[in-house]
C-alpha cells in the first residue's frame, strides 16, 4: 500500500489531480480522525483537513520518500493541528493529570464499555499534547515510535518516554475515576 502512496506522491509532484485524488481517498479518513482526536470542533477539523491535503499537492515535489507517505501527511496535519491551536491561544502541556470532578452521580454510575470510553477520553484530554499525540499515533493509527518520532519531529526515545509516562498516568487516571465511580 506504501509503494502505491509513493508511486501517487510522484504523479502528484507532476501535476496529476487523478493521482491526488486517490491519495486523498486513501487518507482522508484517517488523517481526518487523527485531527479530530485532537479538536474540538468539527468544522475546524475539516478545515485542517483541506489546508493538509492543499500542503500536499503543494509540497509533493518535496517528499523525498524517506519515510512512508502517511507518516509524512500526519507530519504535516499535526504541524496544522498545533498551528490552529497557537493562533487560538491554547497550546499548552501538562505534566499532570488535574483532579477532575465528574458531574454525574458516580454511586449511580455502571462501569461499562461506553463509560469506559468517556473516562478514557477525559485522562487523555489530561495528558500533555505530546504524550496525546504519541499515544493516539502508537495505539490509535497503529504508528511504530519511529513513525511517530518523524511526525512529532523528536528523536524515537523521546516518543518511548512519552508513551511510557503517558500510559503511567492514564492507568492512575482510570483506576481514580474508576474507584470514584464505584463509591
Amino acid at each position: 500500500m506504501s509503494a502505491d502512496h509513493g508511486f501517487l506522491m510522484r504523479q502528484i509532484a507532476t501535476g496529476d489531480q487523478a493521482a491526488f485524488a486517490a491519495l486523498y481517498q486513501a487518507l482522508e479518513g484517517p488523517t481526518l480522525r487523527f485531527i479530530r482526536s485532537k479538536m474540538n470542533d468539527p468544522h475546524e477539523a475539516n478545515d485542517i483537513l483541506h489546508e493538509v491535503f492543499m500542503e500536499v499537492w503543494r509540497s509533493a515535489g518535496k517528499f523525498e520518500g524517506r519515510s512512508m507517505v502517511r507518516t509524512w501527511v500526519f507530519g504535516i496535519a499535526y504541524r496544522k493541528t498545533v498551528d490552529a491551536f497557537r493562533k487560538r491561544g491554547k497550546v499548552e502541556t501538562r505534566d499532570e493529570l488535574p483532579e477532575q470532578i465528574d458531574p454525574a452521580d458516580a454511586a449511580d454510575m455502571t462501569l461499562n464499555a461506553r463509560q469506559e470510553a468517556v473516562h478514557l477520553k477525559s485522562c487523555l484530554n489530561g495528558l500533555s499534547e505530546e504524550q496525546r499525540l504519541a499515544i493516539s499515533l502508537a495505539y490509535f493509527e497503529d504508528m511504530t515510535y519511529d513513525e511517530i518520532a518523524e511526525v512529532a519531529g523528536v528523536p524515537a526515545g523521546t516518543v518511548k518516554s512519552r508513551v511510557f509516562h503517558a500510559k503511567k498516568l492514564l492507568a492512575a487516571c482510570m483506576r481514580s475515576r474508576i474507584e470514584r465511580a464505584a463509591t
